[in-house]
């Protein structure tokens, strides 16, 4: 591959902040402009999407887009970018279809509990933001990697009040919030999915609460994995910041499997 396409491959590798939607519809738009601008080789295309496949397993989501830009290229080879624009386009209705689906059954005042910083979950802010729907949120701060600081700025943009909390805190929340609203890396096939570490205690919590647990979900995600089979992204331990010594063992995973009921 060459500097341009290795640059896109990196960038979608090294991303751990980006929503796993936001980073799909990310990474189509610089594969169109790469595939418009340099027109590779067929074998060269073909390296490059499935590296992109592959590059990240617990986000399928850009697995599932990239398959259906790999076959709208075998339709249309002689139009690579356009076929990777399809896709584009439809994973952005998949995207306003559940935005839709999930406006429509907020009640006004909601307040929302949240955990990490889903791209669609913002989307769906921004939805009810726009409508002046009146709504707050309380945000888990989401460590390690603290995307729910960056959720809370989003929220403080639109005007909707934010509460933050430690994500220790999620089962003394809980039962403050009208519903509960994450987001989904991926949807396994024994109806588990995978989400930010923390998003099972959030769910236990609730279900514990009566509070509901709402996981926005598009065909683009499902899997056929399951919870014994699908591969984990993980952080390097550094990210903990833990002390030094011959016994401590850092070890984030950033991606964790919950139930749905």
């Amino acid at each position: 591959m060459d500097a341009q396409a290795e640059a896109l491959l990196s960038a979608l590798r090294s991303d751990h902040q980006s929503g796993a939607t936001e980073l799909a519809l990310k990474t189509l738009r610089d594969l169109a402009d790469y595939l418009d601008q340099t027109r590779p080789l067929s074998s060269e295309r073909a390296a490059l999407l499935n590296a992109l496949r592959t590059a990240r397993p617990s986000m399928v989501v850009i697995g599932s887009a990239i398959e259906k830009v790999e076959a709208r290229c075998l339709e249309q080879p002689e139009h690579p970018d356009e076929a990777v624009r399809s896709v584009l386009r439809q994973l952005e209705q998949a995207t306003d279809g559940i935005l839709d689906h999930a406006v429509a059954r907020i009640p006004d005042g909601a307040i929302i509990m949240t955990h990490s910083a889903s791209s669609v979950v913002l989307k769906l802010f921004q939805r009810l933001a726009s409508e002046k729907r009146p709504v707050s949120v309380i945000c888990t701060q989401s460590s390690p990697g603290l995307e729910g600081h960056g959720l809370a700025r989003e929220l403080d943009d639109l005007n909707i009040p934010v509460t933050l909390i430690t994500d220790a805190q999620m089962a003394l929340f809980v039962d403050q919030a009208d519903l509960v609203i994450t987001g989904c890396d991926c949807w396994l096939a024994d109806h588990h999915f995978v989400n930010k570490a923390g998003t099972r205690l959030l769910a236990l919590a609730a279900r514990e609460r009566g509070v509901p647990f709402w996981v926005l979900a598009d065909s683009f995600r499902d899997s056929p994995d399951t919870s014994k089979t699908v591969i984990l992204e993980e952080m390097p331990g550094e990210e903990l910041q833990a002390p030094e010594g011959s016994c401590i063992t850092p070890a984030i995973s950033i991606s964790k499997p919950s139930r749905s009921h």
